[in-house]
């Protein structure tokens, strides 16, 4: 009797770390979307880990120096050249998220809407990551984006 009684709130406290879990890297994907241009090096730098390998939707293979060093002279280019149009916003849909222990899998649709020439532009891609739970801390591992064709994107 007390084998299962330990048994059950063993399950117990595993299904709400899973939850929890599922939870936080929820929060993690949707604050680093809609914080992405307002403080676009510190919320890099926490979201990717060290060791990313990403893989975007053009084909390229790069890690996480690259896209800070992409942002650094996105910001230099910004100061000395003040646009109109708008910058994007970012959103998930569609969110799956498979825990394998301190390792999740994060699938969804991610959509991007911005201004140009006074015209609203949308555009969709297939997002995959993996995180790892290091040190307490989810971080991304490896990255995949797949632009979703225009014909597609309605579905």
């Amino acid at each position: 009797m007390l084998r299962k009684g330990v048994l059950g709130l063993m399950l117990m406290a595993s299904s709400c770390a899973y939850a929890n879990d599922k939870s936080e890297l929820k929060q993690l994907l949707d604050d680093f979307l809609a914080n992405t241009i307002q403080d676009d090096l510190k919320n890099h730098q926490q979201f990717w880990a060290n060791d990313l390998i990403y893989t975007s939707s053009a084909g390229k293979r790069f890690g996480k120096s690259s896209i800070i060093n992409g942002i650094k002279a996105e910001q230099a280019a910004k100061k000395e050249h003040e646009k109109s149009d708008s910058e994007p916003s970012y959103w998930a849909e569609d969110t799956d998220i498979r825990l394998y222990g301190t390792t999740a899998i994060v699938a969804f649709k991610l959509g991007a809407e911005w201004v140009e020439d006074d015209v609203e532009l949308q555009q969709f891609y297939y997002n995959t990551g993996t995180f790892l739970k290091r040190n307490g801390k989810w971080q991304v591992v490896a990255w995949q984006a797949t632009k979703i064709p225009e014909s597609l994107s309605e579905n």
